[in-house]
């Protein structure tokens, strides 16, 4: 008996089992244990009680803290009633424990505890969170601080700052009611662009341009959140800290989809790292943070009074504030509000050509040269200035080194502590930029709108270089988006319809992201930091998120893994609803799959961005009433409508469609109305096959024919006029040339013409008031309900 037992422990032992818990020693590595508990709880936040998801009882959850050399020992005990997974943001580390689920780490059960592992190799500020469906939105998150083994940077004390945004709802309707087009969320924070506001400005010229290509505006943010939070306040007080003392405040982005603008009371900061790792110390007041990024700034607290941290939604629709010290308030500046109206006057001036496709007719065909050449600037037709140069605004002045020692760092003091450094593409010699892509940095009318997202301001202290003897494999990303269905994709593909993307721990793999769309896409690359190009060129600092802003191009370039380079690592947009909405890759060394992960296939991941959505809307009003039910994933979608008319009138549809790409759908299905009006006596059913269009400037186009040989087309059109009023029309006519029925003596067709028009007004997102004339129903008002 003692020697099976002796045998059983050997196995185990050289199997694994009993491996993962000797490494700490094998490595001869101090160990930190932690353990966090997620647990779905009752939550007060925007002054309402919702169901939360929670890291040890709050949001955000712990810090997690360590020192760069020790072993890690993590135990995540899942107290919640579906299952879950904790990923750690820029850690780097073995690919079985980064925590993507299916992917390369086990999900975590109800009731089940799981254990990560890994060698701390790094120092800086990170986070972790949920990487399952949308639960990061529900606040499954929390900071990492790794301490460096020698400290190198001079201040007193340091404060973790985990910025977020929080909504009242639940994530996965949030995603619901974008992918069903409801413009409610513009509506209630304040950020639509109505048709009047539009001709106020003298931008219906503009308004066109982009109605022609099938979009509605200038699009910044998509969700309503009713709430901004740091540290899970809306305003929060740190007045343990003393007068004179020098902070490090860590910034970590934990919002599910709101970038913002950082702004500081009191002195100009000093930037000192970003995404975990130093850079060249800056001074700056006003510094943009991506979802998922990090900043390291570090403050001195003021001798009278206390200053203010604030963070500015991007759309400025909110802002949370921090404040340190005491006493007297020392305000952060105000960010002004993004004017939509006029970036669509300006991009309108640029002959941009918007609307390529997120969902392509073939995904398999490699066109995204083509894409690239086709959308975004259209520079051939761009007048340059005479006096081309470097985008160097007045407002955007140059920046200069002053060796002057400050808290023991030499800083970059600008000359405007507001400003961004100037771009100076010709320093960016490691990029290989073809020359209309450097024209990108040229001065003309409208160029400067997303300049303020450059990332010139980083620098890394030490040189990113790789071997010039190393191959160099390019790879162009466009990233691509519809908000109509709202599906995001990269090169027209959704992750659901993607491969792999291939990669070679022997080369240099550099990747050209593309925006294509009007919406800043903060790009993560799990497992990984890659050289971010800018004009520092062999000081480009290393990050693990980048954001890209719209309509602008981004390169990175990476080399291997540090030694981790085994397995599948996600990449993807950290906004969570574009990721979900299919902005994701799967970037693959293609080496043997972990065999722990063999009872929890990959495409369980992949199906999440191809879920199915589902959602009705109700219409009851005093001359008719009816119904329209709709479920859809990414190429597929089934509807069904009914209306009855109060001359007894009754029609009903069932279709399934199959989208071609974005605005072409095929469909087929039948066709129940009551032979004779005003009697429910006898039904006749036909079947219908057809298509459907979103033409240019955003007509809804149905052609179809019936099993009759009759042809009808109809087109609809809803446009708003004021902030919550709408008004909508719809023009369909048929046409029986008698190839199956005989027609009437005498008369070579019929034919039957429908029309209504009317007008909507938003109560909230679910209710409107509504008022139409049918020219079958007459004229009439109601209520309209949307489920």
């Amino acid at each position: 008996m003692k020697t099976k037992i002796i045998l059983m422990f050997l196995i185990a032992l050289t199997t694994g089992v009993f491996a993962q818990e000797k490494q700490g020693n094998v490595n001869n590595l101090p160990v930190r244990e932690h353990t966090i508990t997620l647990s779905e709880v009752m939550v007060n936040k925007a002054g309402k009680d919702v169901m939360g998801m929670t890291v040890n009882g709050t949001i955000p959850g712990p810090t997690l803290e360590f020192t760069e050399g020790e072993y890690a020992i993590i135990y995540v005990k899942n107290e919640m009633s579906v299952e879950t997974s904790v990923h750690w943001h820029g850690l780097l580390l073995p690919n079985f424990y980064d925590g993507v689920p299916f992917l390369n780490t086990p999900p975590i059960e109800p009731g089940h505890t799981q254990k990560y592992e890994f060698s701390i190799k790094q120092s800086g500020t990170y986070w972790y969170h949920s990487h399952t469906m949308l639960q990061e939105q529900s606040g499954v998150y929390g900071s990492i601080v790794i301490q460096p083994k020698e400290k190198v940077l001079d201040y007193n004390k340091e404060l973790v700052l985990v910025l977020s945004d929080w909504t009242n709802e639940k994530p996965m309707n949030v995603l619901r009611n974008l992918k069903r087009g409801n413009e409610w969320y513009g509506i209630k924070k304040g950020t639509a662009t109505p048709l009047n506001q539009v001709i106020a400005r003298g931008a219906f010229g503009a308004q066109l341009d982009f109605w022609r290509q099938r979009m509605e505006g200038a699009d910044i943010a998509d969700v309503y959140y009713p709430a901004f939070l740091i540290n899970g306040e809306e305003s929060i007080d740190y007045p343990e800290f003393k007068a004179g003392e020098k902070i490090r405040l860590r910034m970590i982005n934990g919002g599910a989809s709101t970038s913002f603008w950082m702004t500081f009371g009191g002195e100009t900061p000093v930037l000192v790292s970003s995404d975990g790792l130093d850079v060249v110390p800056v001074e700056r007041n006003k510094t943009f943070i991506g979802v998922a990024e990090t900043y390291d700034f570090i403050v001195t607290v003021p001798q009278e009074g206390k200053m203010e941290f604030r963070i500015t939604a991007q759309d400025g629709s909110g802002t949370a504030s921090a404040f340190l010290g005491n006493g007297k308030v020392l305000p952060a500046m105000d960010v002004v509000r993004p004017d939509k109206i006029g970036m669509m006057q300006k991009m309108a001036k640029m002959d941009m050509k918007m609307g390529a496709h997120a969902l392509k007719f073939q995904p398999g065909k490699d066109e995204r040269f083509e894409m690239k050449e086709e959308y975004g600037m259209q520079m051939g037709k761009m007048e340059m200035p005479k006096d081309s140069m470097p985008m160097n605004h007045s407002k955007m002045k140059g920046m200069k080194m002053n060796h002057s020692n400050t808290a023991g760092m030499d800083v970059i003091k600008p000359k405007d502590s507001m400003a961004v450094d100037k771009m100076n593409h010709s320093k960016m010699s490691t990029m290989n930029m073809k020359k209309e892509d450097s024209m990108l940095g040229m001065k003309m009318e409208g160029m400067d709108m997303f300049s303020e997202y450059n990332y010139d301001y980083l620098k890394s202290p030490n040189k990113t270089t790789y071997d010039k003897n190393v191959p160099v494999k390019e790879i162009l990303l466009n990233l691509t988006g519809n908000m109509n269905r709202y599906i995001w994709s990269m090169n027209g593909v959704p992750l659901s319809e993607a491969d792999n993307i291939k990669i070679n721990n022997k080369e240099v793999t550099r990747i050209t992201f593309n925006n294509l769309t009007m919406m800043h896409h903060p790009m993560h690359l799990h497992g990984h930091f890659f050289r971010v190009l800018n004009e520092n060129g062999e000081y480009s600092p290393l990050k693990h998120t980048v954001n890209v802003p719209p309509m602008q191009k981004m390169t990175i370039e990476f080399y291997g893994n540090n030694g981790d380079e085994a397995g599948d690592w996600f990449f993807h947009c950290h906004i969570l609803y574009h990721m979900m909405g299919g902005m994701a890759r799967v970037i693959s060394y293609d080496t043997p799959r972990d065999p722990r992960m063999d009872e929890f296939p990959a495409s369980k991941i992949i199906e999440e961005t191809n879920k199915w959505y589902s959602w009705g809307m109700a219409d009851v009003a005093s001359h008719t009433t009816g119904f329209n039910l709709m479920t859809s994933n990414i190429r597929n979608q089934f509807n069904a409508s009914f209306e009855y008319g109060w001359n007894e009138n009754l029609e009903g549809e069932f279709t399934y469609e199959r989208y071609l790409h974005d605005y072409l759908r095929v469909f087929g299905g039948v066709n129940i109305e009551n032979s004779t009006r005003d009697s429910l006596d006898e039904f006749s059913t036909t079947a219908v096959i057809g298509v459907r269009y979103l033409t240019p400037y955003l007509f809804n186009l149905d052609v179809r024919v019936d099993n009759k040989l009759r042809p009808r087309i109809g087109v609809g059109r809803s446009v708003m006029i004021f902030p919550k009023l709408s008004l909508f029309g719809y023009y369909e006519y048929q046409i029986d040339l008698g190839f199956v029925d005989d027609l009437p003596m005498n008369q070579d067709y019929l034919s039957e013409t429908v029309w209504s028009a009317g007008a909507e007004y938003m109560l909230s997102r679910n209710f409107s008031l509504m008022g139409s004339y049918d020219n079958r129903f007459g004229a009439g008002g109601g209520l309209s309900v949307r489920f």
